[in-house]
């Protein structure tokens, strides 16, 4: 188990602490490593329980010319075979993680290559080049993903106490919705 956190940023915060302390809420989730990334309009972090290539799996994991980077959350059941096939189009890869499996997908297919994947996940993967972010989970949730839109800023984590740690992020009790939680065991509408 692992954890994922990123947002978009106001050049009038310190994105660097604000990560470290959406991180540090959710330390348990892989307490051998903490890193984070800052760019320009984006900062990514994660937490890491090490399983698959313990030496050289650090996330967030950036591509060799340093536009895509990548933090994720999961497990991709398929990896070494998607590793031979981008071998097999001449792609050094220099990792035997799922991680760097799963970047260099998503350089070769963008959005595509979430057709050729096998496992559960969460991930976000940010073009610097491009400024866009693009996010996914596994089709069954396994992995969690919250997530809060608001006008010109997203926030996504592992955890939503990770989300309530930013903060441009406020929570209140909506006491009707829990009453049709408690109900219905779902909330109505959009709430």
């Amino acid at each position: 188990m692992c954890g994922i956190a990123g947002f978009t940023t106001d050049r009038r915060v310190d994105s660097s602490n604000i990560m470290k302390e959406m991180l540090q809420s959710i330390e348990h989730r892989g307490p051998d490593e903490s890193n984070q990334l800052s760019f320009e309009k984006i900062s990514l972090g994660h937490v890491r329980l090490s399983i698959i290539d313990i030496a050289n799996g650090q996330q967030p994991m950036q591509s060799r010319d340093q536009r895509y980077t990548l933090t994720f959350n999961g497990e991709i059941y398929n990896y070494l075979e998607l590793r031979q096939q981008l071998v097999s189009q001449s792609i050094q890869l220099e990792t035997y993680s799922d991680t760097e499996v799963l970047l260099h997908m998503y350089i070769q297919y963008g959005k595509e290559m979430l057709n050729h994947l096998n496992g559960m996940f969460a991930f976000a993967i940010y073009d610097n080049l491009t400024d866009e972010l693009f996010v996914a989970r596994d089709h069954f949730g396994v992995k969690p993903f919250y997530f809060y839109s608001d006008n010109d800023f997203f926030a996504f984590a592992s955890e939503i106490k990770a989300l309530l740690r930013h903060p441009n992020i406020g929570a209140s009790v909506d006491d009707h919705s829990i009453h049709e939680y408690l109900t219905f065991q779902f909330v109505l509408h959009d709430k």
